[in-house]
């Protein structure tokens, strides 16, 4: 089943060489995705060894389930609720390392009806866990304006945001948006001059708006808040990021100064800016980016970070 999927793993021997893998060990994939990490953490495990998959998207567990290996536990769920899971499961820090790869793979990506795709045209959905929640179709369409304001500006950085978000208002005065290349051609009108930019106009409006749908910077401070519970002493912590909002937040909890910078996430009718402080309870190991060959041969890549911490207390 796995093969009909093409997609590179984006830092594949960088992230799991990262975990420093016991053969006995007990880690936790926390995104599986596709599957690239989770099959190399497992390649390097011995028979005693275990490994915790996660992910919210229904695709990727059905792919998870193919891999028939019993030293792997498949959970279907965000991956800010992984210490229910652990509790259950009895393994409060016990756990070795955990890897997070807070990308968006290039299946989901390239299905447009899973409506991630700016120039492709299917519904307007943009859900990781297209089961539950409210579309982006919905939200859109019952939103105000300063409600898609702020997603654009703060989640997006989108420099046109007051006109995307003015021009989104009117459209629904006379019709309702349904499909992405309705949202997509919004996008583009909005723009002044769209000759002086290298990316799609809609480029920054699709992840913002992909990015509130599925609270993804509240996943990952909710995860961070009590992933010093889950692991072991000396268990390491591996993330990779692929944008700047995502990246600040690991960086600022793995730092020297060990707090999170407060971050605007954006709920229907609240925002959270809660610090996050580690209490120098982690140690900064190592930044990696992609090599040139890398990117060079999967060009989504190129914005990748992979930050490695370890628990030192």
């Amino acid at each position: 089943m796995f093969n009909k999927y093409q997609h590179n793993t984006v830092l594949l021997h960088e992230a799991v060489n990262s975990l420093k893998i016991k053969p006995n060990g007990i880690y936790i994939d926390a995104t599986f995705g596709l599957g690239g990490h989770a099959r190399l953490i497992l390649s390097k495990l011995g028979k005693n060894g275990k490994l915790i998959v996660m992910d919210r998207d229904p695709l990727s567990i059905s792919i998870a389930r193919n891999i028939l290996d019993q030293r792997c536990y498949i959970i279907h769920d965000n991956f800010s609720n992984m210490i229910k899971y652990i509790k259950q499961l009895n393994l409060l820090g016990r756990i070795n390392g955990i890897l997070l790869d807070l990308g968006i793979s290039s299946v989901q990506l390239d299905n447009p009806d899973r409506g991630f795709s700016y120039t492709r045209n299917g519904p307007l959905d943009m859900r990781m866990n297209n089961t539950i929640g409210y579309t982006a179709r919905y939200w859109l369409n019952h939103a105000k304006y300063n409600d898609i304001y702020l997603v654009l500006r703060n989640l997006g950085e989108e420099r046109y945001a007051k006109y995307i978000s003015k021009n989104i208002c009117e459209f629904k005065k006379r019709n309702y948006i349904i499909n992405t290349i309705d949202l997509s051609k919004i996008i583009i009108r909005s723009y002044k001059n769209i000759n002086n930019y290298n990316k799609h106009p809609a480029t920054k409006s699709f992840r913002a708006i992909r990015m509130f749908i599925n609270q993804e910077l509240k996943e990952i401070k909710l995860l961070l808040s009590y992933i010093y519970y889950i692991l072991s002493f000396k268990g390491i912590l591996s993330i990779i990021s692929f944008h700047s909002l995502e990246d600040r937040i690991v960086k600022n909890f793995m730092s020297p100064i060990n707090t999170i910078s407060n971050v605007n996430l954006f709920n229907i009718n609240q925002q959270l800016t809660s610090e996050i402080n580690n209490n120098k309870k982690f140690k900064f190991l190592k930044k990696i980016k992609p090599s040139l060959n890398e990117i060079n041969n999967n060009n989504r890549s190129r914005s990748a970070i992979l930050r490695i911490a370890q628990k030192i207390d």
